[in-house]
C-alpha cells in the first residue's frame, strides 16, 4: 500500500482503514471523513488507478453531498483496486473479502460507485447486511437502472441555465462519458428540449451539431458497442468532447478529466459536474475567471445518493423522484444565487453551505471541541 500523505482538517477524515489480502489480490481502502450528521453513505469503487488520496478526496466530497443533500448521513468512500471488467467470479470474490474485512465498521454503508453496480451491493448485502442501491429483487431501487443521477443532473440544468442567459429548449449538450450517469442525464435534458450535440466513452466522441438520437446511442451502447460504431455523426478522438460548441457540458466519467491544459478548450457556458471531482481547482478558476458557470459535483449529482439513502431507510421509488427534485433544484438555486450575491466561484457559496450544515451537525456530538 502507498504511504498515506493526507492532511486531517476540521471536518476530518475520521479514519483512513486500509485492507489488504495478497492471497486473493485484495487491495482496498475506506475513508470515513466524517460521521457528525450520521453514518457515512458512499459508494465502492473499483478500477485499475485508484488511490488513497483519490479515496479521499471523493470521501470529502460525499461528506458536503450528504450535507447539501440534508441527509442524516456522513460522507465516506471506499475504493478497490482491480479491473471492473474481471470474470464475474473473481470480482464477487474480492467485492465478498472487502466487505467480510470491514464486517464490525458500522460507520459505513456501502452504495455504488464506478466499476460496480447492483449486484456488487447485492453480494455486500448478502455479506454483511449494509449496502444501499440494492437490485429490485431484493427490494432496493436501482438508482443506474432508474437514472437516479440523471435525473437531478437534468433538475440542476433547468434551474442553473437562466443563471448563464438561456433556457433548455433548444440548449446544446455535451456529455463526456456516456454511461449510467451521461445517458440518463442526455435522455432527461432532450426530453426537455435540449439537444445533444456530443457524446463520449471510453473509445472515442461522436459529434453532429444537428443533434443526436439519444436513445439510438443508449441502445448501441447497451449492445456493448462503443458509440463509435454509430453510423451517423463526426467520430473524433476520446478528449475531444471537451472543445465541442456547446451550451451545456456535463462531464460524468473519471476525475480531473478538465485540468488547466484543457480547460481553455471549453466553449460552454454551462458546467454541470455529473462525475465526482470531474475538475481540478485550477481549471475550475480559470473557466469562473471566463464567465463559464460551473456547478460543483456534490450539487450537481447528488441524486444518486440521495435514492440510496432513501432506499436504505425504506422509501419508495415515486418518493425518491420527488425528493431528488426538491433538493437538487433548491441547492442549486442557492448556490448560483449566493455565488452571484457575493462574487464567488459556486464551488466556494456551495462548501460554505455544506460545510455550515456539517459544522452545526458537530456541535451536537459528544466528542465537540468546537
Amino acid at each position: 500500500m502507498p504511504e498515506i500523505l493526507i492532511t486531517a482538517d476540521e471536518l476530518g477524515p475520521a479514519k483512513i482503514i486500509q485492507v489488504q489480502e495478497p492471497g486473493i489480490g485484495l487491495r482496498a481502502v475506506l475513508v470515513i471523513d466524517n460521521v457528525a450528521r450520521g453514518p457515512a453513505i458512499g459508494g465502492m469503487r473499483m478500477a485499475t488507478d485508484v488511490s488513497v488520496d483519490e479515496c479521499f478526496r471523493l470521501a470529502r466530497a460525499m461528506t458536503l453531498k450528504n450535507a447539501a443533500a440534508g441527509l442524516a448521513h456522513g460522507g465516506g468512500k471506499s475504493v478497490l483496486w482491480g479491473d471492473p471488467r474481471m470474470p464475474s467470479e473473481a470480482k464477487e470474490k474480492l467485492i465478498r473479502a472487502f466487505a467480510h474485512a470491514l464486517r464490525n465498521e458500522s460507520d459505513y454503508i456501502f452504495g455504488p460507485d464506478m466499476g460496480t453496480d447492483e449486484r456488487c451491493m447485492a453480494w455486500i448485502k448478502d455479506e454483511i447486511g449494509r449496502a444501499a442501491g440494492l437490485p429490485e429483487a431484493v427490494g432496493g431501487i436501482p438508482l443506474d437502472e432508474i437514472g437516479a443521477t440523471g435525473w437531478g443532473v437534468a433538475e440542476c440544468a433547468e434551474v442553473a441555465a437562466p443563471f448563464c442567459g438561456f433556457s433548455l429548449k433548444g440548449a446544446r449538450v455535451a456529455v463526456q462519458g456516456f454511461g449510467a450517469v451521461g445517458r440518463h442525464a442526455a435522455r432527461f435534458l432532450s426530453q426537455r428540449g435540449a439537444i445533444l450535440v456530443a457524446a463520449s466513452d471510453s473509445n472515442g466522441t461522436i459529434a453532429d451539431p444537428s443533434g443526436l438520437d439519444v436513445e439510438a446511442l443508449a441502445d448501441l451502447k447497451a449492445t456493448g458497442a462503443s458509440l463509435s460504431d454509430h453510423p451517423r455523426g463526426q467520430k473524433l478522438g476520446r478528449d475531444a468532447v471537451i472543445a465541442v460548441d456547446c451550451d451545456i457540458l456535463i462531464p460524468s466519467a473519471r476525475p480531473d478529466v478538465v485540468h488547466k491544459d484543457n480547460a481553455g478548450l471549453i466553449k460552454a457556458r454551462l458546467m454541470l459536474q455529473g462525475a465526482n471531482i470531474p475538475c481540478t481547482e485550477s481549471a475550475e478558476m480559470l473557466l469562473h475567471q471566463r464567465g463559464v458557470v460551473v456547478v460543483p459535483d456534490f450539487i450537481a449529482n447528488a441524486g444518486g445518493v440521495i435514492c440510496a439513502a432513501l432506499e436504505y431507510h425504506g422509501s419508495t421509488r415515486g418518493a425518491v423522484f420527488e425528493a431528488i427534485s426538491e433538493k437538487i433544484r433548491a441547492n442549486t438555486a442557492e448556490v448560483l444565487a449566493k455565488a452571484r450575491g457575493n462574487g464567488c466561484m459556486p464551488r466556494q457559496a456551495a462548501v460554505d453551505m455544506a460545510g455550515n450544515r456539517v459544522r452545526s451537525a458537530m456541535l451536537l456530538r459528544r466528542f465537540s471541541i468546537m
